[in-house]
């Protein structure tokens, strides 16, 4: 299972990118292979507010309907159009073209709480 070193972790198995001018946040590939076919992704609007560990997304699949949390707060400024008549992107690619929606720059102290890559390694460990 691969668990880019680039990125940080939820314990709910999202990941997070800092970038430039935002964060992009999208499901784990142990979270992707938990759900199965992936079959449709309900995102939320531009603009809309969120705090950590607050649902922003559904994601359905073949086996059952998921909540994705929020890993940190902060406001959408953009999601994955590409998402709406692709669903499977999540599947095929988690951690490039899969990817769910972008916030604006949170709270650093939160983006401090996240897990390392190995620290999320040893979550998926300690989970098997």
């Amino acid at each position: 299972m691969t668990i880019p070193a680039n990125l940080r972790y939820a314990e709910s198995h999202e990941w997070v990118r800092v970038e430039e001018d935002g964060i992009v946040i999208g499901v784990t590939e142990h979270a992707q292979s938990e759900m199965g076919d992936i079959v449709f992704a309900e995102l939320p609007p531009v603009g809309a507010e969120y705090e950590k560990g607050e649902s922003f997304a559904v994601i359905e699949s073949v086996k059952a309907v998921s909540d994705v949390y929020a890993p940190v707060g902060g406001t959408v400024i953009a999601v994955n159009e590409a998402l709406i008549d692709s669903p499977e992107l999540i599947n095929d690619d988690c951690y490039g073209d899969g990817w769910l929606v972008k916030l604006n720059l949170p709270l650093k102290a939160e983006l401090n709480e996240l897990l390392s890559p190995a620290e999320y390694e040893a979550q998926l460990k300690a989970e098997a």
